[in-house]
């Protein structure tokens, strides 16, 4: 089955492109969860306007990716969540969180998929996350969860 990314899809493509699949995984996947629309004549329109979404929000070189980089690294985030007692958390902290914390610190808005956590957060204290910046340059935020 032929069609066209919305979203980032680790492993098949990023917005606008257009990419053959398994019909089951387009059916029950792909397109029930708004990652891609099914192909058509009319759609080469709409991957024309994706691409230049993309270009838009994309990092523009080497030296910006780098500058953000460093915008990222300076940052000190403080990311207040609901703790037991013991420093343990209801629950964990999500990637979603860490982008509003960074965004709501000052530093530039992150998408969620482009942060990685090497193990959940689940306690309070002083914790690392990598984000993607662009190809080649990826940046460590450093966290301090703190009880509400």
């Amino acid at each position: 089955m032929k069609l066209i990314l919305t979203q980032d899809v680790s492993g098949l493509g990023a917005p606008g492109d257009i990419v053959t699949v398994k019909d089951g995984y387009a059916r029950n996947y792909l397109v029930p969860r708004g990652f891609a629309i099914g192909w058509t004549k009319g759609g080469e329109k709409q991957v024309i306007q994706i691409k230049r979404a993309r270009k838009v929000r994309e990092v523009r070189d080497m030296a910006h990716a780098n500058e953000i980089k460093q915008a990222i690294e300076a940052l000190v985030v403080q990311l207040p969540v609901k703790a037991g007692e013991t420093g343990r958390l209801f629950g964990s902290v999500t990637t979603a969180d860490i982008a509003s914390a960074v965004k709501s610190a000052g530093g530039p808005a992150l998408e969620k998929r482009s942060i990685a956590l090497a193990k959940p957060i689940k306690t309070l204290g002083k914790h690392t996350a990598k984000v993607a910046v662009h190809e080649g340059v990826s940046a460590v935020i450093t966290l301090e969860v703190v009880a509400q």
